[in-house]
């Protein structure tokens, strides 16, 4: 006997979001940081840096490396942004052109969950109820709405927001669970446009460096297939197994495999991971709870089975990996979807206390950005100009007419929807992910328009870079074995240096040597070379870098 369904949904509360307004959203939120900045240190420009390295020939593609260090990664990221650093690095420089299909893949995953839960909506199970004398939601109309509300969750997720915008292996394995959520999404409708995702999405996700998450996926997706009520849904398995199959096969032959389990030595790690995960997934996973209880006799249906068993995965990788937030961005897709199912079954007073949060939240954020943007440009108010001045020593800030527009377009956009939102509009299903998405978008976009010259200054190292410069030549031969891999990118691409990071100290022909070393505990002398000059990262107190010259008669 079917359970009743809790969704009461009229026609006037599934109306969809406007598209200009939903395009708006996805551009504000993904363009902003894309161009006028360098790669960021870490993960963003060592990745970088395998990209172009494979694309100007200076490792082969199979065997991507810096300063003759290999890869220890997966190699589809990096030939596709080594193909596109190939196809537009002359005309947009290599930095843009590495960025622009990992932006391409973040707009990938939002299209991709937005149809994966359009087609979760459309199923008989999650259908509201019909109305004694009419008046109920439209099939497709409810779909849409429910969609545009899972868009607005996964933009509003906090963990998605620096995340998604490094040049990663991440984005490819994101949009490969977004890919791989969408073929069994719509299986029941979209058969071949089904099938050919799955046996794209699971091998994709083990080439991006992800086989035992893909592996997981496929054998999770197989049973919920297999237990499916849906004939359509059952005869999808094989096709999942095929995938499942092909996944494997790319990750023996690309020797993707790979585990990485930490575990917990401690109470103080465990409260640590339960406090990313909350903040991480918020505010999808709040949302998402409140679906489970909701629909709590409807968890073996398409339209709660399928997201949960894709976000369980990558909840308990993240886990297993000692609580690794990359994996446990994968998990966003999947529970922004969740969330939307939420929104025909949340009372009004919890709709308005997520308004009024998201309103007080946002607000103070963007007024902090701009109070802060001011005072560096005049001085006032002096506190935070000289605490910018102190935190990053020797930055300039410099005026940009166009980022002040743009910043102030988006601030007068989030004043006129705090308008909207707190009027008389009540209707629309995805009305109390509104803000909480627009707040996000807003944020960013202030921070990568007024605050970007500071923030590329801060997460840069060409700071760095050009400190070294002082005392070694462009075009000198250095020898920098234990360096960060983002640091010898930099020296490598930003300086112009040839930079060895593989020969033993005692067979180098550099004449040149670079040492990382703490701040405060310089290290001993080394034979043969003599210590030039010890510089850091002006936003770096921590770590310095020591630099030495060979001694003459030292070979």
């Amino acid at each position: 006997m079917n359970s009743p369904n809790p969704a009461l949904v009229t026609h006037r509360a599934a109306q969809r979001l406007p598209r200009v307004a939903l395009l708006l959203f996805c551009a504000a939120y993904v363009l902003p940081g894309l161009f006028g900045r360098d790669p960021w240190k870490n993960a963003d420009i060592t990745a970088f840096g395998y990209m172009v390295n494979v694309a100007e020939g200076r490792s082969p593609w199979f065997a991507p490396s810096v300063a003759g260090l290999l890869s220890d990664g997966a190699l589809l990221p990096y030939w596709l942004g080594a193909v596109f650093v190939k196809l537009l690095g002359p005309w947009f420089g290599p930095a843009l052109a590495a960025r622009i299909p990992f932006a391409l893949l973040l707009v990938l995953a939002l299209v991709l969950t937005w149809y994966s839960t359009y087609y979760l909506a459309r199923s008989d199970a999650a259908q509201p109820l019909p109305f004694a004398f009419g008046g109920e939601a439209d099939p497709i109309d409810y779909a849409r709405a429910i969609a545009d509300g899972a868009l607005l969750a996964l933009i509003a997720s906090l963990g998605l927001l620096q995340l998604g915008h490094e040049t990663t292996p991440e984005l490819a394995q994101l949009a490969s669970v977004a890919l791989f959520l969408y073929a069994m999404s719509a299986s029941a409708l979209r058969g071949a446009q089904a099938r050919l995702a799955v046996l794209v999405a699971l091998p994709a996700l083990a080439a991006s460096g992800a086989p035992s998450i893909a592996l997981a996926l496929g054998l999770v997706g197989t049973l919920v297939c297999r237990v499916s009520a849906s004939a359509s849904a059952r005869g999808f398995s094989p096709w999942v197994m095929a995938g499942t199959a092909l996944c494997i096969m790319a990750a023996w032959l690309l020797h993707a495999w790979g585990w990485r389990l930490d575990g917990y030595r401690s109470t103080a790690q465990v409260v640590a991971m339960l406090k990313e995960l909350a903040w991480f997934l918020w505010p999808a996973w709040p949302l998402a709870c409140w679906t489970l209880w909701r629909w709590r006799e409807h968890l073996l249906d398409r339209h709660i089975a399928i997201p949960l068993s894709c976000a369980g995965v990558a909840i308990l990788a993240c886990v297993g990996m000692g609580g690794w937030d990359r994996a446990l961005m994968l998990a966003l897709p999947p529970l922004a979807v969740l969330a939307a199912f939420a929104l025909p079954t949340l009372q009004r007073s919890t709709a308005a206390a997520i308004d009024w949060f998201s309103v007080f939240f946002f607000s103070v954020c963007a007024l902090a950005i701009w109070v802060i943007y001011v005072a560096m440009q005049t001085g006032v108010p002096r506190q935070p100009a000289a605490n910018v001045a102190r935190l990053a020593v020797g930055f300039t800030p410099r005026f940009s007419l166009l980022a002040v527009i743009v910043a102030a377009a988006g601030t007068l956009a989030w004043l006129w929807l705090v308008k909207w939102r707190t009027g008389r509009h009540r209707h629309p299903l995805w009305k109390s992910l509104v803000l909480p998405a627009s707040g996000v978008a807003l944020c960013w976009l202030l921070l990568m328009t007024l605050w970007l010259p500071l923030l590329d200054y801060a997460r840069s190292y060409r700071p760095l870079v050009q400190r070294i410069a002082r005392h070694v030549p462009p075009g000198a031969c250095v020898s920098a074995r234990d360096l960060p891999r983002g640091q010898l990118v930099a020296l490598e691409h930003l300086g112009g240096y040839e930079v060895d990071a593989a020969t033993p100290l005692d067979a180098t022909r550099c004449d040149f040597l670079l040492q990382s070393e703490p701040r405060l505990r310089p290290r001993p002398e080394i034979p043969g070379w003599v210590l030039v000059a010890r510089e850091r990262r002006p936003t770096d107190n921590e770590d310095v870098t020591a630099i030495y010259r060979r001694v003459a008669n030292a070979r």
